[in-house]
């Protein structure tokens, strides 16, 4: 069996783990997250058919950003839950489904695996990158504007609008997601996926997706011409696409 070879240089990308820890690795992180009920259980197979793909294209720096995008997105979907409930806004108690895991992460999984076709072309990496900016922004911008924000506005007009309304923004939310995708870069950095000056290029290109998410949210989704999902996946794959051509 095929060891990890030496913690990948940034001129040289992530070394190739092996299948077998890969294959290890899915099935402990997928079983975890069902057991914190972070996922259903549809969600827990796409999770891990999504992990597999990051670990096998992308090796173990692209893990600990699932990770960390994982734990900001169950960290927050349980802030101020109560008033969540309230309002109709909060996540199904038995966590995240596979279309929800497949629309936020889709993406991110499809870079690595055109990294691992293409060693050579590592703005692939940063696409990676920017989509899980992205999915983290979006995820704890929401989130926590829902929890926290008293006065959201509608991003296209700037009505007031109740919190959870489809394109609504406020200043916590705004900057918590920007806090996020910032995070979520640096991380790619330190583990090794990217190099420092393309820390900002990622954060810019997650926010700009934010950004993006909302709009389709106010123009598309609240006239039900597209639904959460695909919302959140076109919004990845600009924010990819974004970190990609910049990178």
């Amino acid at each position: 069996m095929a060891q990890i070879i030496n913690a990948w240089p940034i001129s040289g990308g992530p070394a190739r783990p092996s299948f077998w820890v890969a294959f290890a690795v899915t099935a402990g992180f997928a079983a975890l997250a069902r057991a914190i009920r972070g996922v259903s259980l549809s969600g827990a197979v796409a999770g891990a058919g999504i992990c597999f793909v990051l670990y096998i294209g992308a090796g173990p720096g692209a893990f600990a950003a699932l990770v960390l995008v994982f734990a900001l997105a169950w960290t927050t979907t349980r802030l101020g839950h109560q008033r969540k409930e309230k309002l109709g806004t909060a996540e199904r108690v038995e966590g995240r489904s596979a279309s929800q895991v497949l629309a936020n992460l889709g993406v991110a999984a499809v870079c690595a695996a055109l990294y691992g076709l293409r060693p050579d072309k590592i703005s692939f990496l940063a696409g990676m990158a920017g989509a899980f900016a992205e999915a983290a922004a979006d995820t704890v911008s929401s989130e926590i504007g829902q929890a926290e924000s008293q006065n959201p506005r509608l991003i296209t007009t700037w009505e007031s609008v109740s919190p959870g309304t489809n394109g609504g923004i406020s200043l916590i939310g705004t900057l918590t997601g920007t806090a996020a995708a910032a995070l979520v870069s640096v991380i790619c950095v330190l583990a090794g996926l990217l190099p420092w000056r393309w820390a900002s290029i990622c954060t810019v290109a997650g926010v700009l997706g934010m950004v993006a998410d909302s709009f389709l949210g106010a123009s598309l989704e609240r006239r039900r011409w597209m639904n959460n999902d695909s919302v959140n996946f076109l919004s990845t794959l600009i924010a990819a696409l974004a970190a990609f051509v910049l990178a």
